[in-house]
């Protein structure tokens, strides 16, 4: 018998993230110079978010986000608040194809818990500009803090211990966010597309990680994270190949991880990106076979701001239904806007105008 999904399925959605406005930028300047103070900066980002939530609404997206405007990274931020992990300038940034990131990194320094996270209340004020919409709400996976972190092997002398800790940490965080009103979660995870490509795997290996390890360890910790989490709480993940002031890092097609992700995963949906030829083909996609997974195509790029040719989507969306029912198919962009507060490039009107795209292809594809 086939498995009935009562969640939700928004045609035309998106990563998460959007390029933070000229006023949020200069107030975060003003506030580390001593200008303003902290609740200064905070009114100024409740204003801003109260204003681009108007804004996703107006362009036709149903599930809304707060653009993480309240965020320099889309990932340290939410992990060093976490019980047992700080962050720290390390002098050396994450490299991209001719770029580099600043130097945030983060360490674990004691036992892993969710505590009085300050996400908390962001999305709460999320969830109140929301209104009738869905506020969603974007974190890290449970694997970037293993993948991007330094873990202090006086305190976790065990892998093991670490992992399952993670995953009791993540899923008390999860039922924590359900409790404040969350329906529609996104872990975001950088690792699966290393995983994907022979290049990023080659160094994975040289700094001593075997990542055929890290595919069943990682997949092992987020199905810990998940389990037993509310039956209309949907779990999605986007997979991002990288997304740094217009760059990327990985390449490579899904084929090595598909089986795996798309038959043990258990999740709601995958955002994949799929706007350049790095990505690969379909072909991965056979490996589908759950009718409760949905597939959501990032056809339509955050990297630049020219508008693809609608038909030309519209085609790529149909090669993809040779492998995945037309039902089970969603379409974004493929990554975020400004995955770090500096932002790609492309202006805030260009960005809108994508995502508006998305959803006009959207409404003809699944009208």
């Amino acid at each position: 018998m086939a498995v009935v999904n009562t969640k939700k399925t928004y045609r035309a959605d998106q990563v998460g993230s959007l390029l933070r406005s000229d006023k949020i930028k200069e107030a975060r300047k003003q506030r580390d110079a001593g200008e303003i103070s902290q609740e200064d900066l905070k009114r100024i980002e409740n204003e801003e978010i109260a204003r681009i939530v108007q804004k996703q609404k107006d362009v036709g997206l149903e599930a809304v986000t707060d653009g993480e405007f309240r965020r320099a990274w889309w990932h340290f931020d939410f992990l060093e608040n976490l019980v047992g992990v700080e962050g720290y300038w390390s002098g050396g940034g994450i490299q991209f194809k001719e770029q580099q990131t600043k130097s945030r990194a983060i360490k674990v320094t004691g036992k892993l818990d969710f505590g009085n996270h300050p996400f908390l209340e962001d999305f709460k004020f999320l969830q109140k500009q929301a209104g009738d919409h869905t506020a969603k709400f974007t974190i890290p996976s449970p694997s970037m803090l293993h993948f991007r972190g330094e873990i202090d092997t006086s305190v976790y002398p065990d892998e093991e211990e670490f992992f399952n800790d993670l995953a009791a940490a993540y899923k008390k965080g999860i039922q924590t966010f359900y409790d404040a009103g969350c329906r529609y979660l996104q872990l975001d995870d950088t690792a699966w597309a290393y995983l994907c490509s022979d290049e990023q795997k080659e160094q994975l290996r040289e700094k001593g990680l075997d990542p055929d390890y890290l595919v069943h360890k990682y997949l092992e910790t987020i199905n810990n994270a998940v389990s037993d989490r509310p039956d209309d709480l949907k779990i999605t993940m986007h997979i991002c190949r990288g997304n740094f002031r217009s760059t990327w890092i990985s390449s490579g097609g899904y084929e090595p991880v598909a089986a795996e992700i798309f038959g043990k995963l258990n999740i709601d949906g995958f955002f994949l990106e799929y706007d350049t030829d790095r990505a690969g083909g379909f072909e991965p996609l056979r490996h589908v076979s759950r009718e409760d997974l949905t597939i959501i195509l990032g056809l339509v790029t955050s990297k630049h701001g020219a508008l693809e040719d609608k038909e030309e989507v519209k085609k790529r969306i149909s090669e993809a239904s040779r492998y995945v029912p037309l039902e089970q198919l969603a379409l974004s962009p493929q990554c975020g806007f400004a995955s770090t507060e500096e932002g790609n490039l492309l202006t805030e009107e260009e960005q809108w105008k994508k995502l508006e795209h998305v959803v006009n292809i959207a409404n003809e594809v699944w009208s």
